[in-house]
């Protein structure tokens, strides 16, 4: 398969992580989870952010469903985890990686272009 394409399937395969890590919003959870106590409720996290419940909420599911955050119910609670066993993570970098040997190869022919001109 040629370079670019296996660039554009990783890009695909890695899109809704990409999606849900992009966002400044969800960058400032991740960080504020990271640094709060284990498992965390809406409302707390909510509160550690500044943020509003309902976009606490919202952009909790879009972690969730890109697999970088679980929940867990404990009767009408519900508590989020980061979920530091993601594969998705691991593929990410293995794309970072793929675009760097691809810039690399890149630069490389336009300097033996300029050379041949």
């Amino acid at each position: 398969m040629p370079l670019t394409q296996q660039l554009e399937a990783e890009f695909r395969a890695s899109s809704q992580l990409l999606n849900a890590i992009g966002d400044e919003q969800r960058q400032h959870l991740i960080c504020a989870m990271l640094e709060g106590q284990c498992g965390a409720r809406v409302i707390d996290i909510a509160k550690q952010t500044n943020l509003s419940r309902p976009a606490v909420s919202h952009h909790m599911q879009i972690l969730k469903s890109a697999g970088l955050v679980t929940a867990q119910k404990e009767g009408t609670k519900i508590y989020y985890y980061l979920n530091p066993d993601t594969a998705e993570l691991a593929k990410i970098g293995q794309l970072l990686g793929d675009v760097q040997a691809a810039l690399v190869a890149y630069r490389q022919e336009i300097q033996e272009a300029e050379a041949e001109r």
